[in-house]
C-alpha cells in the first residue's frame, strides 16, 4: 500500500509561482509512475505530469509544458511540481497519483493510476 499526502497548494496571482509536494510513504517499486492531475469545479480530471519514481523521463500535458516541471526528491521521498508563469485557468484542486505499472512516457496520462492523496486547493487569481 502507497500513502500520497499532498501539500503547497494556495493563493497566487497570475504569473506567480508556486511548488506542490507529495510526500509518498509505503511500498514503492523502481516501475512506479508517479504523476499530477487537476480538477477544476464541472470540469473532468486532467492530467498534468508524470515522472517515473527513478526520476526519469518527465511527461507533460501541453497546458503544463514549459512552466512546469516535475521531479522527485529522493532524499525526503517526495515527487515536486514546481508551477510557473500561472494563469486563472490553472485554478484546481491537483492530486497526486502513483501508478504501479510500468508504460511509456507518452502513455503516463492515459495509464491507470492505482493511488491518489487527498488533493490541495491552487487558485490563481487574475
Amino acid at each position: 500500500q502507497v500513502q500520497l499526502v499532498e501539500s503547497g497548494g494556495g493563493l497566487v496571482q497570475a504569473g506567480g509561482s508556486l511548488r506542490l509536494s507529495c510526500a509518498v510513504s509505503g511500498r514503492t517499486f523502481s516501475s512506479y509512475i508517479m504523476g499530477w492531475f487537476r480538477q477544476a469545479p464541472g470540469k473532468e480530471r486532467e492530467f498534468v505530469a508524470a515522472i517515473r519514481w527513478s526520476g526519469s523521463s518527465p511527461f507533460y500535458a501541453s497546458s503544463a509544458l514549459r512552466r512546469f516541471t516535475i521531479s522527485r526528491d529522493n532524499a525526503r521521498n517526495t515527487v515536486l511540481l514546481q508551477m510557473n508563469s500561472m494563469k486563472p485557468e490553472d485554478t484546481a484542486v491537483y492530486y497526486c497519483e502513483a501508478a504501479r505499472s510500468w508504460a511509456p512516457a507518452q502513455a503516463m496520462g492515459t495509464i491507470q493510476y492505482d493511488y491518489w492523496g487527498q488533493g490541495t486547493q491552487v487558485t490563481v487569481s487574475s
